[in-house]
């Protein structure tokens, strides 16, 4: 029964993730690109403000702790693993394409945080919530499909948010190491509770270190990787950018793949690592201190930018510039060949990089969750979900879940599609609060402006 139900989730799943929601989500990175005339220009100013950490407005925390908690969320396997699987399955050039989604998926991610922030609402308790289903309610008056969002995306956060990494932790430490995975589990499982039960502003301080440390740490091995062998480069950046256009021939163990496939694969793989157009980093977004939707806006949209623009491309350029994808290896295999060029320090590195990663992901999708089911049921439910939160991920480490990974990405998907509705049809606003915020000759002071308490509402008791 078990094996029939994993072959239906497979199959509903391997169409939901292939043409249509594919040409959606990029289509509609390309649409807000063009209707913001071209927000990624503003990027080095957004970066600039992304490192800001005093207090600027209302909100429960820091726009650098909304950044740091929202890249904990996204910046997991997917970095390292899964730009593996897409060069394995679409070549070289899916990197490239990967590269794109996270150029134009920048504009999408502005869009997303601009709305969480102009339509979040303050609880009786002072603290902030957004996101895509107080957008939809809220804005356009659909409270039933901000109903289905929160719900698919409590769900995902179980999934590819909680079980999944602990699981991913696990295996890992057993294999490599000869750890038991309970052993793992508790360990996991009590950093966890350390951290979640504090809420939102504990999340933010330890992703405020956790975060750099561990992306900066990753970015330096992969540069070192890349300059292990610097004569290739050239090579390496021409498969990439020829493969992109026309798809590559077999090569060793590698069977090849049409430009069908290097295109799905790279889009696919992109979007899953920035989440940019699921729904979920404008929840956290929505929890920052800010001036004005514009400026929290800018700082989340950078998020995409080190997520795939910087550390996707790297990982992709390390695995292709070492030839470790000409020998037919696949996932985590592929990805430890690459970083076997530094000896026994690769596979620390890798192993170091995977538990930050994947640990990180737990603490932001936990706070997802949260707000989702906060959203549902009000507040009196969410410490019995924390405690719900801890318990799964020692579940999570001892069990096998390729089950829950499938169900959770299409989870993942029901979450896109209503977000993506609202991006669309409220694209009017998000270029109207764009023109009003950026049209001035002097960013820094439009940005002073104070707007925070502009579109706040009180939150009505939910049944």
């Amino acid at each position: 029964m078990m094996e029939s139900l994993e072959r239906i989730l497979e199959s509903i799943s391997s169409v939901v993730w292939q043409g249509p929601l594919l040409v959606l989500l990029f289509g509609t990175h390309v649409f807000l690109t063009v209707r913001l005339g071209f927000i990624q220009r503003f990027l080095g100013t957004a970066i600039r403000l992304s490192f800001s950490r005093r207090r600027e407005g209302s909100g429960d925390i820091s726009q650098f702790g909304a950044l740091t908690t929202a890249l904990a969320a996204t910046i997991g396997t997917g970095n390292i693993v899964g730009v593996a699987t897409a060069v394995a399955a679409g070549g070289p050039g899916a990197v490239a394409w990967m590269w794109l989604t996270g150029v134009f998926g920048i504009a999408t991610k502005y869009a997303e945080a601009v709305l969480a922030v102009k339509y979040r609402v303050r609880a009786k308790d002072g603290s902030m919530s957004g996101g895509p289903m107080y957008v939809l309610e809220n804005a356009l008056g659909w409270k039933r499909l901000g109903v289905i969002f929160a719900a698919l995306t409590a769900v995902a956060a179980f999934g590819i948010g909680c079980t999944v990494q602990a699981n991913a932790i696990a295996t890992l430490l057993e294999e490599d190491r000869g750890i038991p995975r309970i052993a793992t589990g508790v360990a996991m499982m009590c950093l966890t509770a350390i951290v979640i039960l504090g809420g939102v502003r504990s999340i933010a301080r330890v992703c405020e270190r956790l975060v750099p440390i561990m992306a900066v740490g990753y970015v330096l091995g992969c540069l070192v990787l890349i300059l292990h062998h610097a004569d290739r480069i050239p090579d390496s950046l021409s498969l990439i950018a020829g493969g992109a256009l026309s798809g590559h021939a077999a090569m060793g163990g590698f069977l090849g793949a049409g430009l069908r496939e290097v295109i799905r694969y790279g889009i696919a793989r992109g979007l899953f690592s920035n989440e940019s157009g699921l729904g979920s980093a404008p929840i956290v977004a929505a929890a920052a201190q800010t001036k004005n939707p514009v400026r929290q806006a800018l700082v989340s949209a950078t998020g995409t930018f080190w997520d795939t623009v910087i550390v996707c491309a790297l990982t992709g350029l390390v695995i292709v510039n070492s030839g470790a994808w000409t020998r037919g290896l696949d996932g985590s295999r592929l990805t430890r060949a690459a970083f076997a060029d530094l000896g026994s320090l690769g596979p620390i590195l890798l192993s170091v990089a995977l538990l930050t990663f994947v640990f990180s992901t737990i603490l932001g999708w936990s706070y997802y969750g949260e707000k989702a089911v906060e959203y549902l049921f009000g507040a009196r439910v969410i410490t019995a979900y924390r405690w719900l939160w801890i318990g799964a991920v020692m579940a999570g480490s001892v069990m096998t879940l390729k089950i829950v990974w499938t169900f959770a990405d299409i989870a993942n998907a029901g979450m896109a599609v209503p977000n993506l509705i609202a991006l669309v049809a409220l694209s009017g606003v998000v270029s109207a609060e764009t023109k009003k915020y950026l049209s001035r000759h002097r960013l820094d002071e439009a940005m002073d402006e104070d707007h925070a308490g502009r579109d706040e509402r009180d939150l009505s008791p939910r049944a």
